[in-house]
């Protein structure tokens, strides 16, 4: 890295700043600064959605995955089989349905639904599960670039952290979309410009193709594929329809049905993007079988290190600064929607209850919450260690032990007339410490189950317990289930979109046969 990577590196990160500093000039209230005042379009919501789960996570783990992860290559397709299916449940049934309540916090509705007590659990879980995960994407990112760039750890960490709270603090969740579009345009750019600089280095596409290892060809396995198919369904139904840092930005578009089209958008595009990620890893595993400085620069224990160092040993200079600029704002795509829905959760759910605040007072302790967050989860970062060999399995794993639990407390909630407090609050501490009992003690267990495991346990003891005790209030159940709402009854003209998505997800499944049938 010279004086010319290094500043246009500098360029993008003063560029993010500038940005935030247009787009938060004209806030007057909190609704402006968390959900764009309900009126940024529908494609930005969709392309910052997507930015935000295949992000730096996917840049640099991903390839490494298909690469050289025991039992990885084209198998990663299984990660997204379920997400066509997911979306519709999302679409149909969660997002209407929070829109109409016009919620700025997602968990606003559990206490609407069940009471209070609900609502700081729920939040509590999703505090604790966002900012653990947050900060292991954060140190994972910056342990990579300190090894690859030769900087400081402690650097790495604190410029992704301030630059990311500066334009997030400043610009709110406007910022935080438009950032992410300008992300995912310098990731695509990235991803593009690895695999072209890969294809030349061995001598072409055709030595790339046929460097893949035949055993690495394997898109199904069976030993994980109904673990993904299942569990993969609950976690993007839990992701896409209950986490606050995903259902904050969709409900930042105009009107419901501008937040169907950004989950629709998600539902098409994911697929092909992650394509583009697994062709990168094909690419880079081809440079890694033929060039021994590749090889010699990651270490088997440390297999995210594989793209970056490939980007530093074969990748000229100025495209290089590109590069490392898109793993920079690949990571930052990530925390900035961390840090601003863990704001909003607080804010929402704990800081303004009971307090006559005025406007001004209330957009000043948001953005001071951003803040602290910011630094939280800035120092949380120095702290964590790695859990998995690849950031994705890591990230993955902290949100498959919570997802089935707070997704419970939702569906329940909007299906059941008869669930109450009592019985969810019991069910989502017992799914929980469940999934923290199989994390820590079967470890032979494949960890997607734990969204489906956690999501039973859940549902099977708020049953017990809600039938045990007092029903729940009539306007509890008038307002806020599906049925007494009035909203089982869908909009006719997405129910093409669904069957779509159904189409889409038949479509991925077959597209996996023929790669296992061309591989073998």
């Amino acid at each position: 890295m010279n004086i010319l990577d290094w500043s246009i590196i500098t360029v993008y990160l003063m560029g993010m700043i500038g940005l935030s500093v247009f787009l938060g000039r004209k806030q007057s209230s909190q609704e402006d600064y968390y959900v764009g005042g309900r009126k940024l379009p529908w494609w930005a919501v969709g392309i910052s959605t997507m930015a935000t789960q295949t992000s730096a996570i996917s840049f640099i783990s991903v390839p490494a995955f298909v690469a050289l992860a025991p039992l990885g290559g084209l198998s990663l397709l299984q990660y997204e089989m379920s997400v066509p299916l997911a979306m519709i449940v999302v679409m149909a049934l969660l997002l209407p349905f929070f829109r109409k309540l016009e919620l700025v916090s997602v968990y606003e509705y559990l206490e609407m639904r069940y009471g209070p007590s609900v609502r700081y659990l729920v939040s509590t879980v999703f505090l604790i599960s966002r900012a653990l995960a947050t900060g292991v994407g954060v140190y994972a990112i910056a342990i990579v670039l300190s090894v690859c760039l030769s900087t400081p750890l402690w650097l790495n960490i604190l410029i992704i952290g301030i630059v990311t709270i500066i334009y997030d603090t400043i610009g709110g969740m406007a910022a935080v979309v438009y950032s992410d579009v300008i992300q995912m345009v310098i990731l695509l750019t990235g991803v593009v410009l690895c695999i072209i600089y890969a294809a030349n280095s061995v001598g072409g596409f055709e030595v790339i193709f046929t460097s893949f290892p035949a055993e690495r060809c394997k898109a199904i396995d069976l030993s994980t594929f109904w673990g993904f198919l299942v569990g993969g369904f609950f976690l993007y139904i839990s992701y896409y329809g209950t986490d606050q840092s995903q259902v904050q930005r969709e409900l930042s578009a105009p009107s419901a049905d501008d937040t169907r089209r950004s989950l629709l958008f998600n539902g098409f595009a994911r697929f092909p993007l992650t394509i583009c990620y697994i062709i990168m890893g094909v690419a880079v595993s081809a440079v890694f079988v033929h060039f021994p400085d590749l090889r010699e620069a990651v270490p088997a224990d440390h297999l995210d290190y594989l793209v970056p160092q490939f980007i530093l040993l074969h990748i000229p200079t100025g495209v290089r600064a590109l590069l490392f600029a898109a793993i920079l704002a690949a990571a930052m795509s990530s925390l900035d929607s961390a840090i601003n829905s863990l704001s909003a959760s607080t804010m929402r759910d704990f800081v303004e209850r009971d307090r006559n605040l005025s406007e001004r007072r209330i957009l000043f302790f948001s953005k001071l919450t951003t803040v602290l967050w910011g630094l939280a989860i800035t120092g949380f970062a120095f702290l964590v260690g790695n859990i998995s060999s690849t950031v994705l399995e890591s990230i993955n794993k902290i949100g498959s032990a919570f997802y089935g639990p707070i997704l419970a407390s939702f569906l329940i909630g909007v299906l059941s007339k008869r669930a109450n407090a009592t019985g969810i609050f019991v069910g989502v501490i017992t799914g929980v410490a469940f999934n923290l009992f199989l994390w820590l003690n079967i470890k032979e267990l494949f960890w997607m189950w734990w969204n489906l495991l956690g999501l039973l346990i859940s549902v099977v003891t708020t049953v017990i317990i809600s039938w045990l005790t007092a029903p729940p209030k009539e306007e509890q159940i008038r307002k806020y289930t599906l049925k007494g709402s009035g909203m089982l009854k869908q909009d006719r003209r997405w129910i093409k979109s669904y069957v779509l998505l159904g189409i889409y997800f038949i479509f991925i499944i077959s597209f996996m046969i023929v790669v296992q049938k061309l591989a073998g």
